[in-house]
């Protein structure tokens, strides 16, 4: 099936339903597709230090979670 007629489907058993739980989960399932990557939210040093840690982590600089626990107790 194509998505012209995919879409044409979903919209005919849309407009069929009575039932709320459904309609509710579709406006659901399209607001979280219209919801921007959490990267849109940062402000620059955000990014710089998501960026950083990326780049700490591809060079191996990195300590592992019970090394760096020991330290903290």
């Amino acid at each position: 099936m194509n998505i012209q007629a995919e879409k044409i489907e979903l919209a005919k058993l849309l407009l069929n339903t009575n039932n709320p739980r459904i309609i509710q989960s579709i406006r659901k399932i399209f607001k979280k597709e219209k919801s921007s990557d959490f990267l849109d939210d940062l402000n620059s040093d955000e990014i710089a230090e998501i960026k950083k840690a990326s780049l700490e982590i591809k060079e191996g600089k990195i300590t592992d979670y019970e090394t760096f626990m020991a330290k903290h107790r």
